[in-house]
């Protein structure tokens, strides 16, 4: 996949993707967090939010099916086998809500190559249906070389 010079700047929108209370329980299990506001809605409401709030890196599993989408628009392997994900950096506006419907926008927001291989950063901008602005996760992915070949440009 070459997604440099003519491809910089594509961008696609994905969803609407609903933020449910169970994913949010789930994914707060996974990584540790004890805050009862990821998981009981009385705590959450306690606080002044609407109901239970995602942990701050939820939107990066949303990111990462975006993202994916976008790459195989772009030629790059539908597996992601070899893709090493280099950093993730996130902005956030306001916490995602169970119940919220979520819009993305994910863009190709550069392109280069490192060691023969293509390093990708895209951007996906999430938004509630109501267009407000949720969060903005950015990713670096390091793509596999799929040429075969040993260029270390």
């Amino acid at each position: 996949m070459s997604v440099s010079g003519e491809e910089d700047g594509r961008r696609a929108v994905f969803g609407p993707y609903a933020v449910e209370r169970e994913k949010i329980r789930e994914f707060a299990a996974a990584v540790g967090t004890a805050d009862p506001a990821h998981t009981d809605p009385a705590a959450a409401r306690a606080l002044g939010h609407p109901d239970v709030l995602a942990p701050p890196t939820f939107l990066a599993v949303l990111a990462i099916r975006a993202e994916e989408r976008l790459l195989r628009d772009l030629g790059a392997p539908a597996d992601g086998a070899g893709t090493i994900h280099r950093e993730e950096r996130f902005v956030h506006h306001r916490p995602a809500y169970a119940g919220d419907e979520l819009l993305v926008t994910v863009r190709l927001k550069d392109a280069s190559r490192r060691a023969g291989r293509e390093v990708v950063v895209l951007e996906s901008a999430f938004r509630a249906t109501d267009g407000s602005p949720v969060s903005t996760v950015t990713s670096t992915l390091l793509l596999p070389d799929r040429r075969g070949n040993d260029d270390k440009s």
